[in-house]
């Protein structure tokens, strides 16, 4: 529906009954994991996009935190990306090869901790930015959180041979290396992280990856008006739209 953020004072597009929409932000790695997910499971759904520095009232009223993902459903409203994907899987399940909780209960709880102690790698990865790559102990920092999930990944995915939810909950920092290596000139390791390579080069083949991902050049243009204070939320998007 919205492709540019609709900001504080904006007027909220009525939602049609029994249609699914999504509130997110078009460069916020956490909507992107609900976006992955409902573009993997084939989902009809609309987007809001919102403006996160000048937040409309209505969006606060969805969600007090004031933080995207948000899925509205008719009267039903959750948030958080997590809550929301689980929600998602949990109430588009007709077609079992969409499926991406696991049902091993022994693979569904190690994803879960390898889901839960990501933000040890998030931290490092926006400290690495901040720093514009001059602090090479903070790379460090960065490589060494990541050769957990080197270790982990001894299949094709996190969820085997087939796609799981932590895949697509990792992967929009993954997609965003690319800018760190602009920024650090260093890509990542490929003899450090072969797997994590090897995964990466999957994942960019998935249809749901293809339809979500922003290049480098995008990814660079916001994070250049983020720095800034003033974000860009419609860097890209045609000025009539």
């Amino acid at each position: 529906m919205s492709q540019k953020a609709l900001a504080k004072g904006s007027t909220l597009p009525p939602l049609e009954k029994g249609k699914l929409r999504l509130y997110s932000m078009r460069f916020c790695p956490y909507a992107q994991r609900t976006r992955l997910v409902l573009e993997h499971k084939n989902i009809p759904y609309e987007t809001i996009n919102v403006n996160l520095k000048e937040k409309p009232d209505w969006f606060l009223e969805k969600n007090p935190l004031g933080l995207v993902p948000i899925v509205e459903h008719d009267d039903k409203i959750v948030y958080e990306s997590a809550v929301c994907d689980d929600y998602l899987d949990e109430l588009f399940k007709t077609d079992p090869l969409t499926a991406l909780t696991p049902a091993d209960v022994y693979r569904k709880a190690r994803e879960r901790i390898l889901a839960d102690g990501f933000h040890k790698v998030t931290t490092p990865f926006y400290k690495v930015l901040r720093s514009k790559g001059q602090d090479k102990e903070l790379l460090e920092e960065f490589y060494k959180a990541l050769d957990r999930y080197e270790k982990d990944l001894t299949e094709p995915f996190f969820g085997g041979n087939n796609l799981s939810m932590l895949d697509y909950h990792l992967w929009p920092w993954f997609e965003r290396l690319g800018i760190m290596a602009r920024i650090t000139g260093q890509a990542l390791p490929k003899d450090r992280f072969p797997c994590l390579s090897a995964w990466m080069d999957r994942m960019y083949e998935q249809p749901a990856v293809r339809k979500t991902v922003f290049s480098d050049d995008m990814h660079g243009a916001f994070l250049s008006s983020f720095a800034t204070g003033t974000p860009d939320y419609d860097v890209g998007l045609d000025a009539n739209l």
